[in-house]
């Protein structure tokens, strides 16, 4: 319960946390062996991270086999070694004349370390196996208190082991009191995205700690009236800044509190606790939306990016609530580089200082305290070697740039928030083609009836939508180039799911999504990144209900949390 002196009654506290979301294996789940003949779908095999396409494999047997056309009674193991051989075969003793006397290792053998790892090669996933591996931390709710919401859905699919992002979400109800002394309540709802680098205790903390600090900061600037528990509202730059004091403070804490605590104390047993979320770093995405004013606020820090559709005019619009902090958004390249006038090399290659790509971050120490500071850190306890170059630091901060925008539920406004390996994939407009189309199959809007539409010419695309953004700074997808499908996938009942599905296609390739999703963990890391993606809906469904509750929706909660049991 947060304390807001005198205090808000807390209705919600919505996100099941993920306490362990940072077990959040990429092998977890979906883990069922494939026969042969699901590999012989494959087109590829990965071994040792050297890709294979149509190899032929020569035994001293004279037997050719070739790899996409494995015969069904050659085992499991006898693939691994068979596509092992290859990797072996310019490199082990005894190879003549393109044959070889061995190609097994003891890393092979049934019971060596190998076997006991379960390191069997890679095997293509199932349709059925993907699925259940993509709806494994998704999660879906309908917000039944009339006040502007109607529903969000969530998901999150790890590459990195445990995966390094994380999310948020909590819902307070507040008692205010309008400037015409209108006595009334708003919900404060925040939806939160935190994509972690270099480990995952940064994110895990602002996934725990940020709205927190905020709801604290916004309870010193909602001054309370002199009756019942009202609170005036202050204005919206107040606000902004009292979400910028949140975000300061909590990062304050993680480097330098934290880190000064652990000198002065020398205690090595904590050195862990408090010196890796300090030593790793996170980007932090955080939407607050007021009930009473329908006042979206997105705060942002580092590259995940927040995305607002709405349909006015007759047509779809997408419009960019936040640009990308990176070395190669000329405005940061600016600041930066006046804040250290005489270093002008402190942003090279799109990266500060050469190394580190989000401008701005919670954590990463390296890039925050004096060289004598991290100096002692690293002889006393653990940590890594200097930045080149380091001289005048902090060089990067985690001071949010905000944004506000009003919401019109009446438009079927949604909110895309995501870490931005899901924008490396797709462009804003194809992210809010995807959920019009995912909407009009759920029967959440109608087909808009265009011209275009009469003539049947956008029926298998993507509805048409109209970039509305005035800064268009952010970088692009790198996927251009899409698969000769042209089209989209449309099997997932959680939109979230859905989006992360169809940016792992190419284009509407089931295949491509097949093989993506079935190369597992570190590896996987070089071809995709973790993912997290929140949608929110607004919309007026019903009268307003101060004791309205959030539920649970099973059909687009397949594999989140247990939809059985009840979440308040």
């Amino acid at each position: 319960m947060y304390m807001l002196n005198p205090k808000p009654r807390l209705i919600y506290i919505a996100s099941r946390r993920l306490q362990a979301s940072k077990r959040l294996m990429s092998g977890q789940g979906a883990t069922k062996k494939i026969s042969s003949k699901y590999f012989s779908k494959a087109n590829v095999a990965l071994v040792s991270g050297v890709v294979f396409v149509g190899t032929y494999v020569t035994f001293s047997l004279s037997t050719h086999y070739k790899l996409d056309s494995v015969p069904p009674s050659l085992s499991n193991s006898g693939l691994l070694k068979l596509t092992s051989a290859v990797l072996l075969k310019s490199t082990q003793p005894g190879t003549e004349n393109g044959c070889f006397q061995s190609a097994t290792s003891s890393m092979l053998q049934k019971n060596g370390l190998g076997a006991q790892q379960h390191k069997e090669g890679v095997f293509l996933l199932n349709e059925e196996q993907v699925s259940a591996k993509l709806r494994q931390f998704e999660e879906s709710y309908y917000v039944s208190r009339g006040k502007g919401v109607t529903r969000y859905d969530i998901c999150q699919l790890p590459s990195n082991s445990p995966i390094e992002d994380d999310r948020a979400e909590e819902i307070v109800q507040v008692p205010i009191l309008q400037d015409n002394n209108i006595k009334t309540s708003t919900d404060w709802m925040f939806f939160g995205v935190f994509d972690g680098h270099g480990g995952w205790t940064t994110s895990s903390k602002l996934r725990d700690q940020l709205i927190l600090y905020i709801v604290h900061e916004l309870g010193t600037i909602f001054k309370p009236a002199k009756e019942d528990n009202l609170r005036y509202v202050p204005s919206s730059s107040t606000i902004d800044q009292a979400i910028k004091n949140g975000f300061l403070k909590l990062d304050h804490e993680i480097v330098n509190k934290n880190i000064e605590r652990l000198l002065n104390d020398n205690n090595k047993a904590k050195a862990a606790e408090l010196l890796m979320p300090a030593l790793s770093g996170s980007c932090a995405l955080l939407s607050f939306y007021d009930t009473n004013s329908k006042m979206l606020k997105v705060a942002v820090t580092g590259d995940s990016r927040a995305l607002l559709g709405s349909f006015k005019d007759n047509k779809w619009t997408v419009k960019q609530l936040s640009i990308d902090q990176t070395g190669s958004n000329s405005t940061e390249v600016a600041r930066i580089i006046s804040e250290h006038p005489d270093e002008p090399n402190v942003v090279r290659n799109g990266r500060v200082l050469g190394t580190l790509e989000p401008s701005r971050a919670f954590g990463d120490c390296r890039y925050k305290l004096p060289a004598s500071i991290q100096e002692k850190i690293y002889k006393q306890f653990f940590g890594r070697k200097l930045p080149n170059n380091l001289r005048s630091p902090p060089y990067v901060t985690a001071e949010p740039v905000i944004t506000s925008t009003k919401i019109s539920p009446e438009n079927n406004d949604f909110l895309v928030m995501a870490s931005d390996g899901l924008y490396e994939m797709l462009s804003n407009e194809e992210i809010v083609g995807l959920v019009v189309k995912w909407m009009e199959k759920e029967k959440m809007v109608k087909p808009n009836k265009s011209l275009w539409n009469f003539f049947g010419s956008s029926e298998k695309g993507l509805p048409e939508v109209a970039d509305v953004t005035n800064d268009k700074s952010s970088k692009q997808p790198f996927r251009k180039n899409r698969s000769s499908h042209g089209g989209f996938l449309m099997e997932d009942r959680n939109v979230s799911t859905h989006l992360i599905r169809n940016a792992l296609s190419n284009g509407g390739s089931r295949e491509q999504t097949l093989m993506l999703i079935s190369i597992p963990n570190p590896v996987s890391r070089r071809y995709r990144d973790d993912l997290t993606v929140t949608v929110v809906f607004f919309g007026k469904d019903k009268n307003e209900d101060e004791n309205g509750k959030l539920e649970i929706n099973p059909a687009a909660t397949a594999g989140g949390i247990d939809a059985s049991k009840p979440k308040l």
